[in-house]
Parts: C-alpha cells; sequence; structure tokens
C-alpha cells in the first residue's frame, strides 16, 4: 500500500475540522486541464502559490486605488489593498472554520485584471470598447488566459477559486441585503465581505491623510458602533461578519451591518465624488482612451500569444488593464508628446 502524502494528511485534517459546508480541497470541481496532484500541497495552495508568482500580482504594486499615482508613501496601491483584504479574509475564515486555502487564494487574486488609475480606467474601457469590461471578468480572463502557465496560456486554476475571482464584486449584495448575486463557495463570498471591509477602511484612512476629511466628519452613528480608529473599524466589522456567519450564510449582524453601510454611503456622497479627485480622474480616462484608440489602430503584436487570434479592440484592452500607472503615464508621453531636438 502506497504511503499516504503530506497533503492526504491536510485533506484528511480539512474533512475533520472544516465545518460541513466549507469548501474541501480534496473534492474541488477540478482544472479545465487534469493534472497530478501534489505531494504536500493542496489544489487550493497550488493556485494561491501561483496567483502570488504572477507577473500580474506583482504589477499590483505600481497600480492606485482611489489616489491616482500618488507622490506620497503611506497611500493605498491595489497591491497593498489586495494584502489587507487577503489577511481580513483569512482571519475570518480561520474563525469560521472555512478553507482559509481557498479564502487566501481568491483574495490574492481576485484584482488581478485591475486596470491602472483604480476605477477610473475600469470606467475609461467600458466606455470605449464595446463590449464593455469589468475588471472581475478581467481577472478571469488573466489567469485563464494572459498569464503563462506551466504548459501553456493560463495558471489551470482550480473551479473554486476561478469562480470566487469572478464573483468578487459581489459583497455589495450582503451589504444591500440582496441575497440572488453570490460566489458559489462560501469562501468567495467571505471574501466578496472582506474586499469592502478593506476598501471602506483603508479609503477613509487615505482620505484623511489627503486632507479631503476629518475623522469628526465621519457619521456619527457609524463612529458609535464601530469606533474611530481603522483597527477599531475593521475589528468591530469582522466581529460581527463571523457573529452573523456562523451557521448560515456570510453575514452581518444587523448593527454592524447599519454602520458599515453609514460608512460606505458616506464614502461614496462625499469623498469618491469630490472634485480633486475626480479632476484626476478625467485626465486618467482620457489618457487611457487616447492609449486604447493608438493600440486599436496600431496593434502591437507578441504581448500576449495567446490572444492572437483575437480582434485588435480585443487585445488592446487586454493591453491597458495590464499597464501600471506609471507604464501608461511613460507610454503616454512617448506617444503623444513631442521629442525635444538636444542638437
Amino acid at each position: 500500500m502506497a504511503a499516504v502524502t503530506l497533503r492526504e494528511q491536510i485533506e484528511e485534517r480539512e474533512r475533520n475540522t472544516l465545518r460541513h459546508d466549507a469548501a474541501h480541497a480534496a473534492d474541488t470541481r477540478g482544472r479545465a486541464i487534469t493534472e497530478h496532484e501534489h505531494d504536500y500541497r493542496t489544489a487550493f495552495q497550488r493556485d494561491r502559490d501561483r496567483i502570488l508568482h504572477s507577473k500580474s500580482f506583482r504589477r499590483l504594486k505600481h497600480k492606485t486605488q482611489v489616489f491616482l499615482a500618488p507622490e506620497g508613501d503611506h497611500y493605498r496601491t491595489r497591491l497593498t489593498h489586495t494584502l489587507e483584504a487577503a489577511q481580513i479574509a483569512r482571519t475570518a475564515s480561520r474563525a469560521l472554520f472555512l478553507n482559509e486555502d481557498l479564502t487566501e487564494a481568491v483574495a490574492l487574486g481576485h484584482d488581478l485584471g485591475h486596470t491602472p488609475f483604480g476605477h477610473a480606467g475600469e470606467t475609461a474601457l467600458n466606455e470605449v470598447y464595446a463590449p464593455g469590461f469589468q475588471h472581475a471578468e478581467q481577472s478571469l480572463r488573466v489567469v485563464d488566459l494572459l498569464e503563462e502557465g506551466r504548459t501553456g496560456p493560463g495558471l489551470n486554476l482550480t473551479f473554486e477559486v476561478r469562480d470566487g475571482i469572478l464573483n468578487h464584486s459581489k459583497g455589495k449584495s450582503v451589504l444591500d441585503g440582496r441575497r440572488a448575486e453570490r460566489a458559489g463557495t462560501l469562501e468567495g463570498m467571505l471574501v466578496s465581505v472582506c474586499d469592502a471591509i478593506a476598501y471602506i477602511n483603508h479609503d477613509i484612512d487615505d482620505a484623511v491623510r489627503a486632507g479631503l476629511i476629518t475623522l469628526h466628519d465621519l457619521p456619527r452613528g457609524a463612529v458609535k458602533v464601530l469606533g474611530s480608529s481603522t483597527s477599531d473599524r475593521i475589528d468591530a466589522m469582522l466581529t460581527g461578519l463571523i457573529h452573523g456567519s456562523q451557521d448560515g450564510p456570510i453575514a452581518f449582524t444587523p448593527d454592524i451591518l447599519e454602520a458599515t453601510n453609514l460608512l460606505r454611503s458616506f464614502m461614496y456622497e462625499h469623498v469618491y465624488p469630490c472634485e480633486a479627485i475626480n479632476r484626476e480622474i478625467r485626465k486618467a480616462k482620457k489618457l487611457l482612451c487616447d492609449l486604447y484608440l493608438h493600440l486599436v489602430e496600431n496593434p502591437v503584436v507578441d504581448i500576449y500569444p495567446a490572444t492572437k487570434g483575437d480582434s485588435p479592440e480585443r487585445r488592446a484592452v487586454d493591453m491597458v488593464a495590464g499597464m501600471t500607472d506609471q507604464y501608461a503615464l511613460r507610454l503616454y508621453r512617448q506617444l503623444f508628446f513631442p521629442t525635444a531636438w538636444e542638437k
């Protein structure tokens, strides 16, 4: 009889310790291309590692969140947001006896398809690309096609990780009280909510740093329930999420849900639409639209070999979405700014 591998021991531990409705690595719905199992890593652990070592993940450090192309060292980037969301989700997953490896893999991969310049880039591509653009769908395209795996295009991730990545933007269904739009696993749904916990709190922190608001501007009812510091708010939201998700779907307790929605509404009413941010958003949108149109008319070959049969518009979207803020700025200057003659 063959010796039991470390992976099989981990899978057995999952069966014995995780809650009944958690995802088990041994029961994954599998990969598009069947692979031999690893000796000491489960399927979800391998997915996490493939995402972590991808080029798209490394580029997140130079893609900004709300404050575009910041000079300050302490503003969040897409990478720091991803790490914050992943850590919050891991904490909740462990407390709820869900599959922490699946949770982490989804969290680390959820924004791989995000554009430069935050949601300004997403809006720009959605406006100029006729089929439309959503960063969650682009994140799935990145792991399925644009990244190079061991044997060809794509990372060949498991169904559960891919589903979580595609549906990670649906955490607002929990905040809005809707049940229709959810990821297929509790772990995927948990990531979508923890994504919101992360961005609500770090966007408040960044907005205070930028001088757009002060902590005294936050809704008093929310502060009374959640606290005034970033750590207090995250702890309160996590506590409410864990208590509300013990025996069923992912949900906040009612008091924490109400307070979280107060903060979220405040940000959408007073921070995200403010002129200081929108002025830069308008610039970023024009820059990316101009780059997209140029790349449609002047296709760049061999950037993503697996997309050679796609339309120029589709390939231009892939290239623009994959850019970092600084790369987009450099390319724009190179293409549209006159070159000074030195002699």
